[in-house]
């Protein structure tokens, strides 16, 4: 039976870095599925930071900015799934909506995030979410942003809840919110 870990905080939390000290504390194949598309120079040098942080340590990685279903069940013969971030994954998701035409509800990125479980949870491995927690701040000054971040806000409540395990981490340091 499947795994899932999920862990959230704000920037700089320190929530990568524990989720990839959880992956490689465990024995197996593991992967990295990145939801982070190459969109500026700065957002190339933290993809490449990111890389650099697992060089040497048997590290794959799938490229995931949209379909992580599909990402989960193409890595198939991997132990241990890192999918970080679902922060940019829902930002994708709401992107390539409004590319379309169409609009995403929360009730639609919690569907969305229920259906990424549920092939989760047809496997037999462990699977580490990373998400940043944006809902501690300011209320947003636009629209956009407001329904970015209730978007965002579903998603971690919906991982949240169906996973086994919940950390939050604050300055670097875990904190346990739910334990199997």
């Amino acid at each position: 039976m499947a795994h899932l870990i999920y862990i959230s905080g704000g920037c700089r939390s320190g929530k990568s870095n524990y989720a990839q000290q959880i992956a490689e504390s465990l024995p197996g194949k593991r992967v990295y599925l990145a939801t982070c598309p190459l969109i500026d120079e700065e957002m190339e040098q933290r993809i490449a930071h990111h890389q650099q942080q697992r060089v040497d340590r048997e590290w794959e990685t799938i490229e995931a900015p949209l379909d992580l279903s599909a990402a989960v069940e193409q890595a198939s013969h991997f132990d241990i799934l890192l999918i970080d971030c679902l922060t940019l994954w829902i930002n994708n998701l709401l992107y390539e909506a409004e590319q379309e035409g169409k609009f995403l509800t929360e009730q639609m990125i919690s569907d969305q995030c229920t259906e990424l479980v549920n092939v989760c949870r047809k496997t037999n491995r462990t699977i580490i979410f990373v998400s940043n927690e944006l809902g501690m701040g300011l209320v947003p000054a636009d629209p956009i942003s407001r329904h970015y971040r209730d978007c965002l806000g579903r998603c971690n409540q919906t991982i949240a809840r169906l996973a086994d395990k919940v950390i939050f981490m604050i300055s670097g340091i875990p904190l346990s919110l739910k334990q199997e």
